[in-house]
């Protein structure tokens, strides 16, 4: 039986080195671009038809995906300043969705199933929040790190605590979405190999799990975009409100 894992190797196709630097397009590129021209393709459409005040299937679609979004973002971040943070994180959204579901197409790629990608989001959105906090704040940031009501004597215990968990959140989101892709497409791939190479009489049973957990699979893929971009979400709310 085929390695399950073999779903995650990155497969060169076209070849480019310049100097030191291994550019190569391999199949997460590959994936990668489809994702963002699935999304591109599914704006571009509607607005090049010319939006409708009567929307058609589409259009209703998006209209609910960013509704659905936009009201994300004023829980967590606020009205008046989340406005501005609702474009960023629709395309968040909206790409790791595309992403999780491209994957599920055989033959094709997961990229949010290599934590070097999940590790990149996750870190970017870290970095995001520590400008948004120092822009806003000033050194007056750094009273994140100080709990409101703590007593003096336990603030120099409270500090690194603060640091740490300030520091585990790029990991556990980066993790956390890596974890959930890699084992489900894992199974999918121990099924499907057992479906395959079994006794004939037996293969309609793992064959069966295979269906119903590539259904489950999509319903992971929804949540953990879901699940990724609430947390954006909350961590730049809490940076704005210094909670």
């Amino acid at each position: 039986m085929e390695s399950p894992l073999h779903h995650f190797e990155v497969h060169t196709i076209v070849p480019i080195h310049i100097g030191g630097l291994d550019l190569s397009i391999n199949n997460a590129v590959v994936a990668m671009w489809v994702g963002l021209a699935v999304i591109c393709g599914m704006f571009l459409l509607p607005t090049k038809r010319g939006l409708s005040l009567i929307p058609g299937r589409l259009q209703s679609v998006l209209e609910i995906a960013v509704e659905f979004i936009r009201n994300l973002v004023y829980e967590f971040i606020g009205e008046e300043e989340g406005r501005k943070y609702v474009p960023f994180i629709a395309s968040l959204f909206l790409f790791i969705l595309a992403c999780n579901l491209i994957g599920l197409l055989p033959g094709s790629y997961t990229i949010t199933s290599q934590l070097a990608v999940t590790g990149v989001f996750a870190t970017g959105i870290f970095i995001l929040t520590l400008i948004i906090g120092f822009s806003k704040h000033g050194m007056h940031f750094l009273g994140i790190l100080v709990p409101p009501g703590i007593p003096k004597v336990l603030i120099p215990i409270m500090i690194p605590i603060e640091i740490i968990s300030m520091l585990a959140r790029p990991i556990s989101l980066a993790v956390r979405l890596f974890a959930n892709m890699t084992a489900g497409h894992t199974v999918l791939a121990v099924l499907f190999g057992l479906a395959m190479t079994g006794p004939l009489w037996l293969g309609w049973l793992p064959f069966g799990f295979t269906v119903i957990i590539n259904g489950l699979e999509i319903a992971i893929a929804f949540i953990q975009a879901y699940i990724f971009t609430t947390l954006t979400c909350v961590y730049i709310g809490d940076v704005i409100k210094l909670h």
